[in-house]
């Protein structure tokens, strides 16, 4: 396609950054509109809970597409306005300052928000959550004066920023109400390896807890939990998840569940208007109700799906899901589905890490978590992407199989 009409893409991270960029060099010769709720130009999401807060990286390290470059590409980005209503009958996104921004395709890349429980305490000052950059230089600042951390979320967030906080000789506890770490996106025994892990760094873990409150006082915060028992802290950081960003598309009567439905060539309800990122709820055949992907890597590649597509070109998005995660000196590699698998198999790899496989009821390899594991991981992710036979030969058996069932893959996130 070589058009002279306008894209405009709604929402500035990942998904964003990329379809802007795949427009242009996929041969789009028209208006290309970048919209960003933010101040800050698109930058990389994963340093925020890392090197953002220790300050062994800076914003600028942590750019995804700058300034400059976006002037060279005629990429027109507009920081800082919020779009706050889509008008499909006019293709018109209105502003929070008033203006209408015209369009002859629309991607929404809105992303999400943390989730923010109904807890009595939850404004004080102590209390931050992890979704942005500013959230991560607000928390670079808190953390030098923050001797004691509590940790509300034992999910992705909450762990990485809990190794970033030992690694600064934070006191830190994460409490997780459920019965295991990441327990929505890894299989139980890895889910015991990273409790071990973070256990031997000094964390205190508490499962299978939920906070009542919190309570400022003169020394820090005290957190009550449904025990009885009291934590104080001079930080608390609540990451219990991610809701998508989709009231602009609820309010344009778009097709909405959990987010912002999309087909395999990322188009909503609306044949003008797209949708991809952690907001876009796209059709898999392992997930029937709609899977949506909390995962940079879900967000890059569906962003440049979305751009071939509004281009006309043939696109067919749908992926295996993949995530990844560093904690202290390791590297969390995760492909597939942990939640359909009902046996764990793992071995030892060649270089000191781990590979652990989930297998379904059939036998077949639906998920590879990789530790430290490299190339043995690349070659497990190929054996879930293939629906291959799990390779029983050289594994161990470490779980018997799930009493529960599979955890519902539209419930699923990376």
């Amino acid at each position: 396609m070589n058009s002279p009409g306008t894209m405009l893409i709604v929402g500035a991270g990942q998904a964003g950054a990329w379809a802007a960029r795949t427009l242009r060099e996929h041969g789009h010769t028209g208006r290309i509109v970048l919209c960003g709720a933010e101040r800050h130009a698109p930058y990389e999401r994963p340093p925020l809970s890392k090197g953002l807060i220790t300050g062994a990286s800076s914003a600028e390290q942590a750019e995804l597409l700058g300034l400059a470059e976006m002037q060279e590409r005629a990429i027109e980005f507009l920081p800082a306005l919020e779009a706050v209503k889509i008008d499909p009958a006019r293709r018109v996104v209105r502003c929070n300052d008033g203006r209408e921004l015209g369009y002859d395709k629309l991607l929404l890349a809105t992303g999400g928000s943390p989730c923010r429980p109904s807890l009595p305490g939850l404004d004080s000052p102590r209390v931050r959550t992890l979704r942005t950059l500013d959230d991560a230089l607000a928390l670079r600042r808190a953390f030098s004066e923050a001797p004691r951390v509590t940790i509300i979320g034992g999910g992705w967030i909450g762990l990485e920023t809990a190794a970033t906080a030992r690694t600064l000789g934070c006191a830190v506890t994460v409490i997780e109400a459920g019965p295991r770490l990441c327990g929505r996106s890894l299989m139980a025994p890895v889910s015991e390896w990273l409790l071990q892990r973070h256990e031997a760094a000094g964390v205190s873990v508490r499962l299978a807890h939920g906070v009542t409150a919190l309570d400022d006082h003169a020394d820090g915060t005290e957190v009550r939990l449904d025990d009885g028992s009291t934590i104080i802290a001079d930080l608390v950081l609540v990451g219990v998840g991610m809701q998508p960003n989709d009231a602009l598309a609820r309010e344009a009567g778009l097709d909405c569940a959990r987010g912002v439905r999309v087909d395999a060539a990322c188009r909503t309800s609306d044949p003008y208007i797209y949708a991809a990122g952690d907001v876009a709820v796209l059709t898999h055949p392992r997930a029937p109700q709609g899977l949506r992907l909390e995962s940079w890597q879900n967000a890059q590649d569906q962003g440049v799906a979305a751009a071939r597509a509004m281009l006309e070109q043939a696109v067919a998005y749908s992926p295996v899901p993949l995530l990844w995660s560093e904690q202290y000196e390791h590297m969390i590699q995760i492909a597939g589905f942990p939640g359909l698998a009902q046996r764990t198999l793992w071995r030892a790899t060649a270089g000191g890490g781990r590979l652990y496989l989930g297998v379904d009821a059939a036998g077949v390899v639906v998920a590879a978590v990789g530790i430290d594991a490299g190339r043995d991981f690349r070659a497990a992710r190929k054996s879930v992407e293939q629906d291959a036979q799990a390779p029983f030969t050289g594994y161990q058996s470490c779980d018997a199989p799930a009493a529960a069932g599979p955890v519902p893959t539209s419930e699923l996130t990376a």
